[in-house]
């Protein structure tokens, strides 16, 4: 590691020392969203009382307006450090639950990586160096911790890592661009992701090089996103939810945008082919790709995600590397 943190305080390295890429944790903020996770309530009580976290500076209470248009590496940072920075506090209230503390979850389908077991046999990652991209509240980091890994928790967004240091864990938490990690080569033994990072960064190759630069021969790194065939449909749970509206080789990113047309939420859609091709440029080599089923005990709806729609069209697409 170049620097890190220690466990009770956030590292933080400004997107002005790094390139600008995005990196969040699972999810994505609305139903309008093509790909986005969407909202889903819970009971989980306010979080972190300090002060409010205002809108951006002209806003005036504006609601973004959809789009679909570019929008490039710097801006595509610079509004989703915003976004999520600004809208931390009511993801964890309406996800917490769901995601739990130290849960290891893949995605809406409620995967987990106790069952899925796609970094390895729990047994075999005691003492390996793990870093978690996306981390939100690290919970994935946490559970990484208890089975006697030394992860890493990186995010983009400060106020998610207030969140992480909230629920607590003896790990490290680094603010940092995942298109430019502060870490030396070689420094961890895997890496992971759900829904952090990848959905939201223009280059996922800048992404792809660095994970690949940070970790050791042999090392995995296995990330989740939207399934790119939901970017052909409507973001709805409903029946509404199964004709196809759009291009799936439509790559122009999803934007909400504020009345000066500034971007203040970017999503970029990637094909499946464009992931495959986006790893192998990037000196990984692709194991498995998993594409979960939704299980028979999941009731609940989360934005475009529900039993209707998870039974006919796959929702989250799980890619399994490993440098050679």
């Amino acid at each position: 590691m170049r620097e890190g943190a220690h466990p009770g305080q956030i590292a933080a390295f400004p997107a002005e020392e790094t390139s600008q890429q995005a990196s969040t944790g699972l999810g994505t903020p609305s139903a309008r969203t093509p790909g986005g996770l969407g909202r889903k309530s819970t009971t989980r009580e306010p979080i972190i009382q300090e002060p409010e976290v205002h809108e951006p500076e002209g806003s005036d209470g504006f609601e973004p307006q959809a789009t679909r248009r570019d929008a490039d590496v710097t801006e595509s940072a610079r509004a989703n450090r915003g976004w999520w920075d600004r809208n931390a506090d009511e993801y964890q209230i309406e996800h917490g639950t769901f995601l739990g503390d130290d849960r290891f979850v893949w995605g809406p389908e409620g995967l987990d990586e106790v069952e899925a077991e796609l970094l390895g046999p729990p047994e075999e990652l005691k003492g390996k160096a793990a870093l978690e991209i996306g981390a939100g509240a690290a919970q994935c980091a946490r559970w990484l911790a208890a089975q006697g890994a030394r992860p890493v928790a990186l995010d983009l967004s400060h106020r998610q890592l207030q969140h992480a240091l909230r629920i607590g864990g003896t790990f490290p938490l680094v603010c940092a661009d995942a298109g430019a990690l502060p870490f030396a080569d070689g420094s961890f033994d895997l890496a992971c992701s759900a829904y952090g990072a990848l959905p939201f960064v223009a280059d996922p190759r800048l992404v792809l090089r660095e994970v690949h630069r940070v970790l050791r021969p042999g090392g995995r790194f296995v990330f989740s996103v939207t399934h790119p065939i939901r970017w052909a449909f409507p973001d709805e749970p409903g029946p509404e939810g199964l004709s196809v509206s759009s291009s799936y080789f439509d790559r122009t990113p999803y934007v909400e945008q504020d009345d000066r047309g500034h971007a203040v939420y970017v999503e970029h859609h990637r094909t499946l082919g464009d992931r495959v091709r986006d790893i192998a440029a990037s000196g990984f080599r692709l194991v498995d790709l998993v594409e979960p089923e939704w299980p028979a005990w999941n009731t609940s709806e989360w934005g475009g995600w529900s039993p209707l729609r998870g039974n006919l069209i796959p929702g989250t697409a799980i890619f399994v590397c490993e440098r050679d």
